[in-house]
């Protein structure tokens, strides 16, 4: 889904631990303690547990850290540098320099364990009008994903608390969008989901450039959970018909701007977990103003 250069990338590196006990820390479902089951082949994760005997986030990712910065040592063929690491985020970062381009990968601590889905997640992926109720039994038997992410309603960020991750699922719902199977294949009927998507994405990064401040707590998941809700809101192919883009750019941002105007945008696997709090009123507002221009002047931004 990248837009413009290829110079981005997400790699998941999956780290499989077989039982945890998991632990809610707040009211949002998502956001979890970690703590080992008794498992003597788990021996070598004593040592990230912190001095309440649950699972440290912020001691494997320093020791992820050290092994990654030994490692880009023995590069020799391109110029590959640690970035300096950004509070609170989950991600080690790469800066990686050839002749030609500059990319920046972000490498990211990803727990897998077979543990069936905690109860917050019960009533969320609504998917069974969109893609059918087997595709969501199917996802939901899924292990569960966790990163190391510290929760922004900690008090004093003691490093310990991990973030449910869906992206794995995420991933397999935009390859396979299509109420109908062969939606986008190469013989099959083509739709404008994708489109839609992109479009918003590159909005909300143009706008970002230029009202850093102001829009800092936006990112791309906004834009794609609003696109899930839309899928599901509007399940059918015929929907999205590929000739229709601008008419179905317009509804998915006009659903965008009504979660904004409300506050409100449920994650789309945790529904109670809403990802605009209400704290962020002032820049939702902003951002809802600044697409309304966009809109209303036939979207000046894209010729830019």
């Amino acid at each position: 889904l990248q837009i413009s250069e290829p110079n981005e990338f997400d790699i998941m590196l999956v780290m499989p631990v077989t039982r945890l006990q998991l632990d809610e820390c707040d009211d949002t479902g998502a956001y979890y303690y970690l703590t080992l089951k008794r498992n003597p082949k788990e021996k070598h994760l004593f040592k990230f547990l912190d001095e309440d005997g649950k699972l440290s986030a912020l001691k494997m990712l320093q020791a992820l850290r050290q092994i990654i910065k030994q490692e880009v040592k023995n590069i020799t063929n391109v110029e590959v540098t640690v970035k300096r690491k950004k509070p609170r985020s989950p991600a080690i970062t790469l800066q990686i320099k050839n002749p030609s381009a500059e990319i920046s990968v972000d490498i990211i601590l990803t727990l897998e364990v077979q543990h069936s889905w905690p109860p917050s997640t019960q009533d969320g992926l609504k998917i069974e009008q969109w893609l059918g109720r087997k595709v969501r039994r199917e996802f939901r038997n899924k292990s569960l994903y966790l990163v190391a992410k510290p929760n922004k309603k900690e008090k004093v960020l003691r490093g310990n608390t991990w973030r449910l991750s869906f992206s794995h699922i995420e991933k397999a719902m935009m390859n396979n969008h299509g109420s109908s199977k062969t939606c986008c294949e190469s013989d099959g009927p083509k739709c404008c989901r994708k489109g839609c998507l992109k479009l918003l994405k590159y909005l909300l990064e143009q706008l970002k450039m230029k009202h850093t401040k102001q829009l800092e707590t936006f990112c791309s998941y906004h834009v794609k959970t609003a696109f899930f809700h839309s899928c599901v809101m509007w399940p059918n192919d015929t929907d999205w018909h590929l000739g229709d883009l601008d008419h179905c750019f317009q509804r998915y941002l006009g659903y965008f701007l009504d979660c904004l105007q409300k506050s409100q945008l449920p994650h789309f696997f945790i529904p109670q977990y809403n990802l605009l709090s209400v704290e962020d009123k002032a820049s939702s507002d902003f951002l809802s103003r600044q697409i309304k221009h966009q809109l209303n002047n036939r979207f000046p931004i894209f010729h830019e």
